[in-house]
């Protein structure tokens, strides 16, 4: 079994109004220090292994998890040791 870890991010070009909604609230809670915060997705699958399984995770990211015009994703795979 294995666990993937995918994290989808706003593009850097993109204007976060989520995230500018958030440092705004942060500000207001007196965290001046707080610069910038950007607002991700971060999910979690677990999946059977497979031969081409990067590339199975690449297209998942590509069809649904991300819209890939505005975000970016990255993912991580590791093996579930059972215990």
């Amino acid at each position: 079994m294995l666990k993937v870890k995918v994290f989808v991010t706003l593009r850097e070009s993109v204007l976060d109004p989520q995230g500018v909604a958030v440092k705004g609230a942060l500000h207001t809670m007196d965290y001046k220090e707080v610069q910038e915060v950007r607002i991700g997705k971060y999910l979690e699958l677990q999946l059977e292994k497979t031969e081409n399984v990067e590339e199975r995770v690449k297209e998942m990211c590509e069809k649904i998890l991300a819209n890939t015009v505005i975000e970016d994703y990255r993912f991580e795979i590791e093996e579930v040791v059972p215990s």
